[in-house]
């Protein structure tokens, strides 16, 4: 199994981002290579379409709003893995207004090293991660 995590500082109170983000069917919100997202089974499986026309089929695991984090798992998806769970999970920076946002996941790859696995996650994650602070950042608006 390999993992990977990126995380970022982003200019926006943990609340504020939290209310950005932590909506299961939001990533067309804050995530521009995701322009398409469909909820159904109540709101624990989201349908998302990449920028491609690619489709990406995930299932809400788990979600703590108290806490501010979510994880989910990819029932379908065009990527070299099995047995992908990850978590979004806003924090607190103490003494600022400000949020780290963390992305991980887990996974086992299938066709390709662990090494190119990882590169791909933690390339998906960060790239998500600078959208994310561009999003928030007031002289984006």
């Amino acid at each position: 199994m390999a993992t990977t995590t990126a995380s970022i500082d982003v200019p926006a109170s943990p609340d504020r981002t939290w209310q950005l983000i932590g909506g299961f069917d939001s990533l067309p919100d804050w995530l521009p290579y995701i322009p398409t997202s469909e909820l159904s089974e109540g709101g624990r499986v989201r349908s998302l379409q990449d920028e491609n026309g690619g489709v990406i089929i995930e299932r809400l695991e788990a979600f703590d709003n108290t806490a501010r984090t979510y994880t989910y798992s990819i029932l379908q998806a065009p990527f070299p893995v099995t047995g992908y769970l990850s978590t979004l999970t806003v924090h607190t920076v103490p003494g600022q207004d400000t949020a780290r946002v963390e992305w991980s996941g887990t996974f086992t790859p299938t066709g390709v090293s662990d090494e190119e696995a990882i590169a791909l996650f933690h390339g998906i994650y960060a790239d998500g991660l600078t959208a994310l602070h561009r999003t928030l950042t007031p002289e984006a608006a």
